[in-house]
C-alpha cells in the first residue's frame, strides 16, 4: 500500500540511489572542509589576539639601540 502511494512499482530507482550516494559524499566533503576551515580560523584568531596583545603594550618611546 505504501509503495503504491509513493508511486513505486518495482525496486528502488538506480538513478535515485546514485544521486543519494553522490549527495551524501558531497555532504561529507563539505563537513570535512568546514572542520578544516574552522581549525584555520581558530589559528588565525589566536594569531590575531597575540598581535593585539603585543600592540596593547604601552611603550612611550623607542629605547635607543645598543651599539
Amino acid at each position: 500500500m505504501a509503495k503504491a502511494l509513493l508511486g513505486y512499482v518495482g525496486g528502488s530507482d538506480p538513478r535515485l540511489l546514485a544521486e543519494m550516494r553522490r549527495l551524501q559524499q558531497r555532504v561529507q566533503d563539505l563537513e570535512s572542509e568546514l572542520v578544516r576551515i574552522q581549525a584555520e580560523n581558530d589559528a588565525l584568531a589566536v594569531a590575531a589576539s597575540h598581535d593585539a596583545l603585543l600592540e596593547s603594550i604601552d611603550v612611550p618611546q623607542a629605547e635607543p639601540a645598543l651599539t
